[in-house]
């Protein structure tokens, strides 16, 4: 009883350590009554009693940790508690994430009974190895402190070695040495240059549910930057959405605010029913029967933003987050905190598909959110408007800014991209003559390539080197200097981030969208119908509308048509359209994702984490037998460390029987070196009679000629050592090196 309550109460304590630390504001009166209950079956006498006590105590923690629920509740709430592990980010707060804590409970309780009933039953193995797994698997999950967690586990098995063994408590000294030894050299090798930290695996970021080339989640700063873009590993699913066939893009938020060429989000959140600004939501996206319904899952995506396809109007979030969502009279939508791995919620979005025809028709009257006081999206610079589309003396008036304007030195570095807007759309008749002949001028006559790492000239704006010199860029280049293009023309404009479609399964009715599909694009506003996306990036492709050269289903004929009629462009002919690229294809840099490529369906999701369990499955145990591996040679090492040649020639006698016992030959406790002698000659074959006589005279000869002696003990059994590698196959070697025997921990 004494020998249990020491080696599981001092488990409980390493165990509870290392899990208590993943959250923040423990309980640590809740966590001591898990332990107790843990703890209460290993002192209980028979195996029957052990087990009723183990299951009521169970059923207890079970209790504590999800209340009361049918099993399949429980264990929902223990799967979604488990993966949300390595999708929240630790410490967590439990009151947030309770399925967590539960999690925390149960294995706080599963571990600490492992290593109870293992001590009660003298199984130091078992206990061994529960403690490892049970201590060591939240350092993967927080580091910090490893090298003292490392050594107070190191110590807590050596004291479940020594005190579990049957028979007298003895070799407390051997154990004491090895451990110090094991810390000696980690703190050697902590402190030296030669072992950086970047040499060795991050094992700290395994993850067995997300595949191991990407990092535990997919996190976006959605704030325009231009600098390289890279995808490393294979895609990650992000976002899974019940919705139509219909393609749609997937906003997140919208970026309206402009400085120096940078767009950035300006949200000012209230609780609102509905998304938009009123007087900019036309009649058409208040008719609800209209919506789109979509129901999202977040999967590997860590953000605070609700998406919604198109144009999103309405979220219905549920219990676990009513009352902690905002709304943004821009149209974004965001939570307190990102949403965890599971969560799922519904949107209803507006999404019209106007031919161009229509579009051309919506004439350039705004109301006062853009005409009035407010002038929202017509902003170039802080407190840079230029005129609205259709102002008399517009142009004029740019002029004015460029040139006199207080504020001119801010501007006058995207003179350039002014002057390129003018010249492919200033001769437009309408906004959507506009938008259309940039989107279209960006895609394919242009000239522009989508490049993920464009060069940049230094002292130029990214936006203005990138239409004025490179032409080179990625989506934030294309819809960021489309929508200031559009600006300068007087036309309102901003831009919008989120995905595009991403990859239909028909079989599940679901959109499977990757972090491959994280894109921005451009919104523009049209009396009658509202924002409408445009993508002036060239392969990206998703959009419904028959208005968009970016869509499969963009109207060519109705578009030019439009541009030559009188809603269209000024002096538009042949010459026009073949500039702006009407019939041509978009340039793309081999580095560009291929987005046609099919995303692996729910099975092969499946079979993933299937395949990432396993891996963490054999790593531990390759772990384990490394451990045991150490163990061994550590023991059997530090047996030699004194000069005496009477204890040089013990540690011989025991290193030979070590080796028999691990090749599963029994050898009594009493076996002399003679008897161990004849049972190497008998068991393989491998004369050992030197080894004999030399550590007879080691033991017992007189003390003139025991120092040489054990030196030649020691040759001998390195000869016999040999002997038996060339006797035994490569399997039985194996399975001596794994073996537990030598260490007592078996049998």
């Amino acid at each position: 009883m004494p020998r249990t309550l020491l080696v599981g109460g001092l488990a409980a304590t390493l165990i509870a350590w290392s899990w208590l630390r993943l959250e923040e504001g423990t309980s640590t009166a809740q966590a001591a009554l898990v332990v107790a209950l843990a703890l209460v079956p290993a002192l209980v006498q028979g195996t029957r009693r052990r087990a009723v006590v183990a299951a009521l105590a169970a059923g207890s923690v079970l209790e504590l940790a999800f209340g009361w629920s049918y099993p399949g509740g429980i264990l929902s709430s223990f799967g979604r508690g488990f993966l949300d592990f390595y999708d929240v980010q630790v410490p967590f707060d439990p009151g947030v994430h309770p399925r967590m804590h539960g999690v925390l409970l149960v294995a706080l309780f599963a571990f600490t009974l492992w290593v109870g009933l293992a001590a009660a039953a003298r199984r130091p193995g078992l206990a061994s190895a529960g403690l490892v797994v049970g201590a060591g698997w939240p350092g993967t999950l927080l580091p910090g402190h490893d090298l003292l967690r490392g050594g107070l586990i190191l110590a807590g098995v050596l004291v479940a070695i020594v005190c579990l063994r049957r028979g007298p408590v003895r070799g407390v000294g051997t154990a004491l040495a090895a451990g110090t030894l094991v810390l000696v050299a980690a703190l050697a090798a902590s402190s030296s240059p030669a072992f950086a930290k970047h040499a060795f695996l991050h094992w700290q970021q395994w993850d067995p549910y997300n595949r191991p080339t990407k990092g535990v989640e997919v996190q976006y700063v959605w704030n325009s930057d231009y600098r390289g873009l890279t995808f490393r590993g294979k895609p990650v699913t992000v976002l899974k959405i019940a919705a139509g066939p219909t393609p749609q893009y997937w906003r997140a938020t919208v970026l309206k605010t402009v400085k120096q060429g940078k767009w950035t989000e300006d949200a000012t959140f209230q609780q609102v029913p509905t998304l938009g600004d009123e007087p900019l939501v036309p009649d058409r996206q208040n008719a609800s029967s209209s919506w789109v319904e979509q129901h999202i899952r977040v999967e590997g995506l860590r953000d605070d933003h609700l998406v919604g396809g198109s144009v999103p109007v309405a979220f219905d979030t549920g219990l676990d987050l009513r009352g902690r969502i905002g709304y943004d009279p821009d149209g974004i939508t965001r939570a307190d905190a990102p949403l965890p791995r599971g969560e799922t919620y519904t949107a209803w979005s507006y999404s019209p598909t106007p031919t161009p025809a229509q579009l051309a028709l919506s004439k350039p009257v705004y109301p006062a959110p853009i005409a009035g006081s407010d002038r929202k999206y017509r902003e170039v610079e802080p407190r840079v408007y230029p005129e609205l589309f259709g102002t008399p003396g517009r142009k004029q008036f740019l002029h004015y800014l460029f040139t006199e304007y207080s504020r001119a030195p801010r501007i006058k570095p995207y003179l350039p991209l002014s002057n390129l807007a003018e010249q492919v759309a200033g001769g437009a008749r309408s906004p959507y003559a506009a938008a259309v002949a940039l989107e279209q001028w960006f895609r394919r006559g242009g000239g522009f390539i989508y490049d993920q790492h464009p060069p940049h000239t230094r002292g130029v704006p990214p936006l203005v080197d990138f239409v004025a010199n490179t032409r080179r860029g990625y989506c934030q280049h294309f819809s960021g200097a489309m929508a200031l293009m559009l600006r300068y023309l007087g036309i309102p404009s901003r831009v919008a981030a989120g995905f595009t479609s991403g990859q239909y399964d028909k079989k599940a009715g679901q959109w499977v969208v990757s972090d491959r599909n994280a894109h921005t694009w451009v919104e523009v506003w049209f009396r009658g119908w509202g924002w409408l996306p445009f993508d002036p990036t060239p392969g990206r492709s998703g959009l419904a509308g028959q208005y968009s050269s970016s869509s499969p289903n963009f109207d060519v004929a109705a578009a030019t048509g439009v541009l030559a009629g009188p809603q269209g462009l000024r002096k538009f002919g042949q010459g026009l359209a073949d500039r702006l690229g009407f019939g041509g294809r978009p340039r793309v840099s081999p580095d560009v994702p291929v987005l046609g490529a099919a995303l692996p369906g729910a099975a092969a999701q499946d079979r993933s984490r299937a395949w990432g369990l396993l891996r963490l499955l054999a790593a531990g145990l390759g772990g384990l037998a490394l451990l045991v591996i150490v163990a061994k040679l550590l023991v059997r090492r530090s047996r030699y460390l004194t000069r005496d040649p009477r204890r040089v020639a013990a540690a011989c006698r025991k290193e030979l029987r070590d080796v028999l016992l691990d090749q599963q030959v029994e050898v009594p406790p009493s076996a002399t070196l003679r008897e161990l002698g004849e049972l190497v000659r008998v068991e393989f074959g491998v004369e050992a009679a030197a080894f004999g006589l030399h550590a007879d005279a080691a033991r017992f000869g007189p003390a003139a000629g025991a120092r040489e002696a054990a030196r030649a003990t020691r040759r001998d059994l390195r000869r016999l050592r040999r002997g038996l590698r060339r006797e035994l196959t490569r399997f039985e070697r194996f399975r001596g090196l794994l073996s537990l025997r030598s260490l007592g921990l078996t049998g």
